[in-house]
């Protein structure tokens, strides 16, 4: 561990506003050094949160947090923040189960004023607490910061637009690094990228290093020299303020900047006057992902989110994996189902790599459509090119469909359009816990009319159910879990199986487990402990009914296995089935409780919620007494 003699003696923010302002430069450095140590020992978020540094330090040390609010976006940016607000020593826990969350989390800290895992919430969230405060008199401060991608999104302009019409106090910091997890789409960051000072400091930097040495020989030409270097800079932000004004004054917002997120005592100049001012305020800074680290500025898409590394090799791009994951399976298929479709496109809502599509947008750019970290607007566009007889697949995580269930309701399946959605992280999704967990999807989906859904138990399954339900003439969605498969050989081929066809894996004695999806292989490893039937349901909609009811005839007790919630799940489907035709049967249903789930290794989450294969068991004993 590197010596981090400052920070060391920072436990709270109190302690940061302690010292003198010439400090916090040292202070920054540490705190960046302290992360690099304890992120590459853990894994977790790490470009992001290199690149906000300097930021967290400034605000800390001008609001008077936590009676200030900070409002953290997307929450990927907040490793600093907890660095700083007394969980430092807890570091070598994150996103582990029991340790400290991956975003921030109100019942971690009282720093973290607003729980957040998705995009683009802060400002309205700052919005309401800046009324809140304002009906009750307080004089606290409240401040958004989003970037990252998240100004793409369309709440984020809802906000505003409500915002900007408002008698309310409201700092809105806008931290520009030109980066979502991918480099950012559309033409807002375009509009923003104009900005000169994105380039003027490396320019300065390149002119004043060459003409050094030549400045250096004649008396007082440095100081001219550097007197010219600021002016520049004055004269670039002026006439960049005067451009990008025009944006955010039309929404009522007093525009601030760009200035240089990496500068901390500028950072404070700055927050110290803006404190004091009445209105919406907008601060417009230009930070780089991955400050301070070379081989994440060089390569921030891949030090995003990081495993364990070692900070003086860097990630190992050598390292292999004996299976491929689920996303990986979804990445060829599309691939070659493209081949044999020209009307095939894609869309994803800023998720290129985590969605498995990199190759498919080098091999078929113009069919790939990145829209930002725009959900409603991937869906709907969708439903707009199948209209003109194309056929969208849109690659979306389960958690980030839930922003967009209006548009799959109104816009796709009111319609009856051939969209397909792949539905990548469904169930738990380990370390980054419950923002990012797919535990409702199929509860929330199966309601939907028009919709079939399909929930693949291994690679081979995925690769079939993605292929028939592309082929049909309405809306499908395949759901499938983050990780590796099971090992089984996916294939090369585009064959499809029925729609709404189970098949029996298993013959028992007494007991049928009827496993939907990534359970079925966890059924089992039960039933073979206790010679019990399993079925591999296939599709929660349509449900297999003559399967059903083979099984109700057959067996005395019926198990449901599925990683959703229990609530209103594949399992309340079965029972639906069972009552239509009058199959009084007893039935457990076994699925993610009505709890918010844990974050941490998915193997221990699943234990702790009763899905693990043990505790399956356990609960089914207990059930037959």
């Amino acid at each position: 561990m590197n010596p981090t003699p400052l920070l060391d003696t920072i436990d709270l923010p109190q302690d940061v506003r302690r010292l003198q302002k010439n400090q916090l430069p040292q202070l920054a450095n540490e705190l960046r050094a302290y992360l690099l140590e304890s992120v590459s020992k853990t894994g977790g978020h790490f470009a992001s949160n290199l690149g906000a540094v300097e930021l967290t330090v400034a605000l800390h040390y001008v609001y008077q947090t936590p009676q200030d609010h900070l409002i953290w976006d997307v929450g990927h940016q907040s490793y600093p923040h907890k660095i700083l607000t007394g969980r430092k020593t807890r570091m070598t826990t994150m996103r582990q189960c029991g340790g400290l969350a991956g975003f921030p989390k109100r019942s971690e800290s009282e720093y973290d004023v607003f729980g957040v895992g998705h995009s683009s919430t802060s400002i309205g969230a700052a919005l309401g607490m800046a009324v809140a405060d304002k009906l009750q008199h307080k004089t606290n401060r409240n401040v958004a910061i989003i970037g990252d991608g998240a100004m793409t999104a369309g709440q984020a302009f809802e906000a505003l637009n409500n915002a900007g019409d408002m008698d309310i106090d409201l700092l809105v910091i806008l931290n520009d690094n030109e980066m979502s997890i991918s480099p950012n789409v559309g033409a807002l960051p375009k509009y923003l990228a104009k900005n000169p000072l994105h380039d003027v400091k490396g320019l300065v930097k390149s002119i004043k290093h060459k003409s050094e040495k030549v400045l250096g020989l004649v008396p007082g030409a440095l100081d001219v020299a550097q007197r010219v270097e600021n002016k520049i800079k004055d004269l670039i932000e002026e006439s960049t303020s005067t451009d990008t004004l025009s944006l955010f004054d039309n929404f009522g917002f007093t525009y601030s900047g760009p200035i240089d997120g990496h500068d901390v005592i500028q950072l404070v100049d700055v927050l110290q006057d803006m404190r004091n001012r009445k209105g919406p305020q907008l601060l417009h800074i230009i930070t780089k992902k991955g400050h301070g680290y070379k081989l994440a500025e060089n390569d921030p898409v891949s030090f995003h989110a990081v495993s364990a590394f070692d900070p003086q090799q860097g990630l190992h791009s050598s390292v292999t994996v004996s299976k491929p994951t689920y996303t990986q399976i979804f990445g060829q298929w599309i691939l070659d189902q493209a081949a044999v479709d020209p009307n095939l496109l894609a869309i994803t809502p800023a998720m290129r790599e985590g969605s498995g599509l990199v190759e498919f947008a080098r091999q078929y750019p113009e069919r790939y459509f990145d829209v930002g970290i725009a959900e409603q607007h991937a869906v709907t566009f969708a439903a707009g090119l199948a209209c003109e007889q194309m056929k969208p697949v849109v690659a979306i995580y389960s958690t980030f469909l839930q922003r967009a269930y209006d548009q799959l309701i109104h816009d796709v399946a009111l319609q009856n359009l051939p969209v397909l959605f792949a539905i990548d992280r469904g169930g738990i999704v380990g370390a980054d816990g419950p923002t990012h967990a797919g535990v409702y999807d199929l509860s929330y989906l199966r309601c939907v009319p028009n919709l079939v859904i399909a929930v693949p138990s291994d690679e081979r399954e995925c690769r079939l159910l993605l292929s028939s339900c592309y082929q049909l003439n309405q809306p499908a969605a395949v759901r499938y879990p983050r990780g590796i498969g099971t090992g089984v050989d996916a294939g090369a081929d585009l064959a499809t199986v029925p729609i709404g066809k189970g098949m029996l894996r298993r013959q028992g004695d007494k007991i049928a487990l009827i496993a939907f999806g990534s359970m079925v292989q966890t059924a089992l490893i039960v039933a073979n402990a206790i010679d019990a039937a399993v079925a591999d349901m296939r599709f929660v909609k349509p449900l297999d009914t003559e399967l059903l009811l083979q099984l109700a005839a057959e067996y005395d007790y019926l198990v449901t296995l599925e990683e959703n919630s229990q609530i209103g799940g594949a399992g309340s489907a079965v029972l639906e089935v069972l009552a239509q035709h009058k199959q009084n049967k007893p039935v457990l249903t076994l699925g993610i409780p009505d709890v918010v789930t844990g974050h941490g290794d998915t193997i221990q989450v699943l234990d702790q919620i009763g899905l693990s294969a043990g505790k399956i068991r356990q609960q089914i004993l207990q059930w037959i007494g």
